[in-house]
């Protein structure tokens, strides 16, 4: 068994929040970054949209802040969301300086886009892979920076904790294993820092990489941390329906450029649903979509650029128009059929306004954590602003972090664990949780649906568990155990939200609820974790 490594930070996770903390934290300590697979698949990498900042002259920070509780529905922390948006500015200064080749207009300044729920052009963006040029000057800066180690192809497994050697809450790093080896390193630092990104992949039809399997959620509930709100998952409204799209995000920026969602018969619907027809609220238009697709049985809806000059059309999306393209839709010429799917997790790790958690020297940031500036719904493009804010605060908060650890770490023990002979069941269970979570903790949910899932969770988790300590560990195993709990705080989280508000959609609540509230739970509230 290998030495323990130390380190003064540990980053889980390579996305934008991920990279711009080991930037700004190396300047005061080593940083070894893991990342499961290679550095750049992330949420971050597929993000189409941008950066929502306050940067026109016809704008400013109090209707970006108003914009930002709108869409949160009564749940937002109005403190963070100021604090936020005040930050956001400078936040795409550092961008820049990074190398980030944003979008300028003919007068030099940045093109400022919009998107749904927005008042004002105020997202930044690269064409339509804004998220893949910002993964890439970051990756650039981390690679050249000698204070930081990229360990790539590296899965958390689980999170080390003062609490197993008898003492108070504390985290001092994390049990990592080298997918490559098979081998399980132990990794020890003053502070560690959650930056895994969402769980998109706890349902069938989700916007999201493979990698979304909510590692740092789970990690984290596991040691005592507490997570709240996790019956907000955002559904995107628009993504492209073919069966070889693989979920294809298609932006909401095609919309705030003048797209018109239409039924199958050219009748637009929206008007019908929101105000702001095609750039309300996401949470309104998904549901809207999903109704008009039980109502009428077809397969999608779809979005229609037609009307729009096609040079534009194609200058402004190359990246969605090219992949249409080769599915065969011109989206010049003809509307690109639409689905909702799952998209970015608004709950998370509960943090304060540096990103710190309940648990001492452990830190979540971007979209594994809940900061509270979302609220029950996320306000498009507010995602990156808050991934670079909080990776800052975080940052700086960290300096002053005491290494508090015990004299001697016990390593990685597989016990009487084997080489497992029946990976199937790997594969079967986590199928059957990504279809039914989408049955029955959907968009549109009921007491019913809900107490469903329950049953089915629990009884797979108890199975997901025994496989866990019966066989070698492996990235697999690791994923579908962090899934299924992810799964089942899901599911507690919406049994436990009497009313309807935001992304939380139920037929027997149907209401809100007078008093606003958070949902927390921690270890102690429910059945152990696996």
């Amino acid at each position: 068994m290998s030495e323990p490594i130390v380190t003064d930070y540990l980053v889980i996770g390579s996305g934008i929040a991920g990279l711009h903390f080991a930037n700004l934290a190396s300047a005061h300590g080593k940083v070894i970054v893991v990342t499961k697979k290679a550095p750049d698949d992330t949420n971050t990498n597929w993000a189409q949209g941008g950066v929502a900042a306050v940067l026109g002259d016809d704008d400013s920070l109090e209707r970006h802040v108003e914009d930002t509780l709108v869409v949160g529905d009564g749940l937002c922390n109005r403190a963070v969301v100021e604090m936020t948006v005040r930050e956001g500015p400078e936040q795409v200064r550092r961008l820049l300086e990074y190398g980030v080749r944003l979008a300028h207009g003919d007068d030099g300044k940045l093109d400022l886009t919009r998107e749904g729920g927005h008042s004002r052009r105020r997202v930044v963006h690269h064409e339509d892979i804004t998220g893949r040029e910002i993964q890439r000057a970051l990756l650039e800066a981390t690679r050249k920076n000698p204070q930081i180690t990229l360990l790539d192809d590296h899965i958390a497994v689980d999170l080390l904790s003062m609490a197993k050697y008898g003492g108070e809450p504390a985290c001092f790093g994390a049990y990592v294993l080298d997918r490559d080896a098979g081998e399980v390193k132990t990794i020890l630092a003053r502070a560690t820092v959650l930056a895994s990104g969402g769980a998109g992949k706890v349902y069938v039809y989700t916007s999201n990489p493979d990698v979304a399997t909510g590692d740092g959620i789970a990690m984290a509930y596991r040691i005592g941390a507490v997570v709240s709100n996790l019956e907000f998952v955002q559904f995107h409204p628009t993504v492209l329906f073919h069966p070889h799209a693989k979920s294809f995000l298609i932006s909401e920026a095609l919309r705030g450029e003048g797209g018109k969602l239409r039924l199958a018969s050219g009748e637009r619907f929206m008007d019908a649903y929101h105000p702001l027809a095609e750039l309300g609220p996401r949470d309104v238009v998904a549901r809207a979509i999903d109704n008009e697709i039980k109502k009428s049985g077809a397969d999608s809806v779809f979005l229609d650029m037609t009307h729009l000059d096609a040079d534009f059309v194609r200058g402004r999306f190359p990246n969605i128009s090219e992949r249409c393209l080769a599915l065969g839709i011109d989206m010049t010429k003809q509307p690109i059929p639409v689905v909702p799917a799952a998209h970015y997790m608004c709950g998370g790790v509960k943090v304060d306004d540096v990103g710190r958690t309940n648990i001492r020297g452990l830190y979540a940031i971007g979209e594994t954590s809940s900061t509270g500036l979302h609220g029950a719904c996320r306000l498009a493009s507010n995602s990156l602003l808050e991934g670079m804010v909080f990776a800052a605060r975080a940052a700086d908060d960290v300096r002053d972090v005491e290494s508090v650890r015990p004299r001697q770490v016990a390593p990685w023990s597989s016990g009487h664990a084997t080489d497992s002979n029946d990976a199937i069941v790997v594969t079967l269970n986590w199928d059957e949780i990504r279809r039914f979570m989408w049955s029955y903790v959907g968009i549109v949910r009921t007491d019913k649906r809900i107490d469903r899932a329950r049953s089915r969770i629990e009884l797979l988790r108890e199975e997901i568990k025994q496989y866990y300590w019966d066989f070698k560990i492996d990235s697999d195993i690791i994923e579908l155990r962090n899934l299924a709990l992810v799964a089942h705080l899901i599911i507690e989280s919406a049994r436990r939200r009497k009313e309807s508000r935001g992304l939380h959609y139920t037929l027997d609540y149907p209401d809100k609820d007078p008093a606003p509230h958070d949902t927390d739970l921690h270890l102690t509230d429910g059945p152990p974790a696996a």
